[in-house]
């Protein structure tokens, strides 16, 4: 098991980052890896998680162990594989998801992409008060008092494209014109990102 990698982001792709450790390039799969963007070409700490089966090995990065112990333990409920743990997380707010299931708001918890009733209900049955061993951390760290019932839940798959699409060089002036067209669709990260540029291009 690899605890972490230490290196220079060199690269990031709409699914992955690569880091670089000591002429080692390391594919590391992450909810949204535009969140290492202000780290390109700097140093990073990334906690890692290894997915084992017969057709994949894959590598999953982190930015906290808390993310990716909640990764782990979405992992364990029936119905959900890494492709689903990552969309759950993409929003960078673990503590909401941690929340959510404690307090049993299933309606929060389909909002996720592939998240239907059965599997949110699967989600609560599996893991709740089975996440004491690091919620108090997630909700120490983000400060959060109020329930996810009161805040805006993203689509993480529109923010990934929209983050991508800040890195291509694209302001937020230009963003907002093309947002609403979007959030009317129901793509993948790599569909919203072509959608945009059409938009963008068109406009």
């Amino acid at each position: 098991m690899i605890e972490y990698v230490v290196g220079k982001l060199v690269y990031i792709e709409t699914q992955y980052i690569v880091v670089d450790h000591h002429g080692l390039g390391y594919q590391l799969y992450c909810p949204n890896p535009y969140r290492f963007q202000s780290k390109m070409e700097h140093s990073v700490q990334v906690f890692t998680y290894q997915y084992v089966r017969e057709d994949v090995i894959r590598l999953y990065g982190f930015e906290t162990k808390e993310e990716r112990a909640l990764f782990e333990k979405l992992l364990n409920v029936s119905g959900i594989g890494p492709k689903g743990a990552l969309a759950i997380l993409a929003t960078g707010e673990p503590e909401h998801v941690v929340h959510a299931i404690e307090e049993e708001d299933e309606s929060f918890l389909v909002k996720f992409p592939g998240v239907g009733k059965k599997t949110a209900r699967q989600i609560i049955l599996d893991l709740k008060g089975k996440l004491d061993d690091f919620a108090p951390n997630l909700f120490k760290q983000s400060g959060m008092t109020a329930s996810p019932k009161s805040l805006k839940t993203e689509n993480p798959l529109l923010e990934e494209a929209l983050e991508a699409l800040r890195a291509l060089g694209y302001v937020e002036r230009e963003l907002k014109k093309v947002r609403p067209h979007l959030e009317k669709e129901d793509l993948t990260t790599d569909a919203y990102i072509k959608k945009a540029l059409q938009l963008l291009l068109n406009g």
